[in-house]
């Protein structure tokens, strides 16, 4: 071979392999989310079929849900990751504080099509699931019938788990103390109305095992640590389906909320970040994980494509939103950040 067309040929095969190698980073996509059952449940969803379909590679990571993480990538400039999953209390948070990017939803889906308050500006809907209290009946004598009953110390004494943060904590709070359902913001939009809160919080401060990630409260169940816990509905139901738990869940008086998703800001790659939002909020794609976790879907159209047998299990299903609270995710952005400073002085104190 001459030299000159040795040279050619060493030279394209170089360009090639640097091609092929941006064309490989190009195509992963990496997500962080809280782990336990509710991520692996958006793998064999989402993740896995995703990249059977597309090609694109998921890597994934967790954390704890703490936004702090995320904005402490942005500020330093360096951000790995292209999605993250957060809850609807720190979605505005994050949108004004300018972690989160605003989306453009003409990439994603049609926002009418969503259940209302699950496709906000910089987070869209991944799944509605319901804060809930969950018991071992054969720990406890009696069965309680509202999350209220965590209030109750004399009825069904002993140690009960509570998540370490103040939403839902202070709006069961104000309802235990008998502000109807529909006043709880309201009320807890006032000096007084957190005062309130607290003030019912002291009654059983002392009986309260903390809770940060989505696996204790079934963990602590488990271990008969606790008598009740509230917790995310799927990860209890997990417990029972898969780990043959006896665990029972006490729907009256739960809290619906949204899982969400966004894109960091300085995110590498963003329209594959939108090509994954994209697919998971088509119908019949995003009602696939009730098959997998006990989360409701988000878009409104997709309950016809949800499994017969896992509707019933559902936060959203009709027998379960008898007595409920819809959690006001504008509430907590507007209100949040001093609320979670109150709450962890309390906690100091």
């Amino acid at each position: 071979m001459k030299r000159h067309s040795f040279h050619s040929v060493a030279l394209a095969t170089v360009a090639a392999c640097a091609l092929f190698g941006q064309s490989a980073i190009a195509e992963e996509l990496s997500i962080m989310a809280s782990g336990g059952a509710w991520q692996d449940a958006q793998r064999k969803a989402w993740f896995e079929p995703f990249s059977k379909e597309t090609g694109v590679k998921i890597v994934e990571q967790e954390y704890l849900g703490d936004l702090g993480k995320v904005k402490a990538m942005v500020d330093t400039g360096n951000v790995p990751i292209d999605l993250v999953t957060v809850e609807t209390a720190t979605v505005l948070q994050g949108c004004d504080a300018g972690i989160l990017e605003p989306l453009d939803y003409s990439k994603i889906a049609d926002q009418s099509k969503f259940i209302e308050g699950s496709a906000l500006k910089c987070g869209v809907g991944l799944d509605a699931y319901g804060d809930i209290l969950a018991y071992d009946p054969t720990v406890l004598k009696e069965a309680p019938t509202s999350v209220l009953d965590l209030f109750d110390t004399k009825k069904f004494p002993g140690k009960r788990a509570m998540r370490k943060f103040p939403a839902q904590n202070l709006e069961w709070a104000l309802m235990a103390d008998g502000v109807p359902a529909n006043q709880v913001y309201e009320v807890l939009a006032t000096p007084e109305g957190v005062d309130r809160a607290f003030k019912k919080l002291d009654t059983i401060k002392g009986d309260i095992v903390w809770w940060d990630a989505g696996a204790q409260p079934a963990q602590l169940l488990a271990s008969k640590e606790v008598v009740m816990t509230t917790a995310w509905n799927g990860r209890i139901q997990n417990a029972i389906d898969t780990d043959s738990k006896p665990f029972k869940i006490v729907w009256d008086g739960q809290i619906l909320e949204y899982d969400m998703i966004s894109i960091p800001k300085g995110a590498k790659n963003p329209e594959l970040a939108y090509k994954y939002l994209a697919y998971i909020s088509k119908p019949e794609n995003n009602a696939k994980l009730a098959s997998f976790i006990t989360y409701g879907p988000v878009r409104a159209d997709a309950t016809e494509f949800v499994a017969e047998d896992a509707l019933p299990k559902l936060p959203n299903a009709p027998d379960h939103m008898k007595s409920y609270l819809v959690a006001d995710t504008e509430f907590w952005g507007d209100y949040g950040e001093d609320l979670v400073k109150r709450f962890n002085a309390w906690l100091a104190q």
